[in-house]
């Protein structure tokens, strides 16, 4: 691990080092007003009795809402109760796909009703790693903490799903505050106000909320390279009429992927949330180019 970034306070940042010691330091030059974010890879020195940060090193990925730099991870994390939006799982996906990050699924609340692991299984096995955990009992954390080791990891997914307790679980302590559910609507009170990497041994991990909130408007695609994204239809991509099938307005006749949609092989319901994306990102088109 390269020095790193892991909380930002005003001109006040605190760097976890390569050799696992953390320090306090301020921008020196030009990075006062260039801008150092959560996340970012930097060589410091020490200057009379404080920290300076000398240089911010080349990006990997550079994240604007929220605000992190160099993420290698996305751990989608959903769970029975609060019932999961899967349209966020399909946008989070996308988003990791189109800035170079691994998207992860993490199923958690094991320990309750698993009555939505069948659909995971069936829909997003085939096109990314998930993970089955209980943030309560510890079930399925080891293999989690192996799938972390070495990365720079943030959190995503809806209020209440056990972002902050599977922190807590990882780390053995209360680093997190964990937000209650609220009995009367089930949903959860977000309780995150700032970006932060949490680090305990090898594992580096962001709790933020801003994922959750992402528009996908604000995905970088263009409508007409949406296909491509979509792992589980790309094997049937060759098998359409033509060769720049978008498999929204074609007919069955014509596209595979909505022939398979029909006879079950590929899900309704992601098919449903890849259309309404996909329009969505049209109708951005059409607005910014005319």
């Amino acid at each position: 691990m390269e020095n790193i970034v892991i909380k930002k306070m005003a001109d006040n940042f605190w760097i976890r080092l390569s050799n696992g010691t953390i320090i306090s330091a301020k921008p020196r030059g030009t990075h006062k007003t260039r801008g150092i974010f959560v996340g970012d890879k930097v060589s410091v020195n020490k200057v009379t009795n404080e920290y300076v940060i000398e240089k911010i090193l080349p990006r990997k990925n550079l994240l604007i809402r929220p605000p992190l730099a160099n993420l290698d991870q996305l751990i989608i994390v959903i769970a029975t109760v609060p019932k999961p939006d899967f349209y966020i799982v399909d946008k989070l996906i996308l988003f990791s796909y189109s800035y170079g990050i691994e998207p992860l699924l993490v199923v958690n609340k094991q320990d309750q009703s698993t009555n939505i692991n069948e659909y995971v299984k069936k829909v997003y096995e085939p096109i990314i790693k998930v993970v089955y955990v209980s943030a309560k009992t510890g079930q399925g954390f080891e293999q989690l903490k192996n799938i972390l080791n070495n990365k720079v990891n943030a959190l995503a997914g809806q209020s209440a799903v056990g972002k902050s307790a599977i922190i807590n679980q990882l780390f053995n302590f209360d680093v997190a505050k964990v937000g209650d559910l609220s009995k009367k609507i089930n949903r959860g009170k977000n309780t995150t106000r700032h970006c932060e990497i949490f680090t305990y041994g090898e594992i580096l991990i962001a709790d933020t909320a801003g994922f959750t909130a992402l528009d996908e408007t604000l995905l970088p695609i263009p409508y007409f390279e949406l296909p491509l994204y979509y792992k589980d239809y790309i094997s049937y991509m060759p098998k359409c009429k033509y060769s720049d099938c978008k498999h929204v307005s074609e007919s069955v006749c014509d596209c595979a992927v909505k022939s398979a949609v029909k006879n079950g092989a590929l899900d309704n319901e992601r098919y449903k949330r890849y259309t309404e994306i996909y329009k969505t990102l049209e109708q951005k088109w059409v607005k910014t180019h005319g």
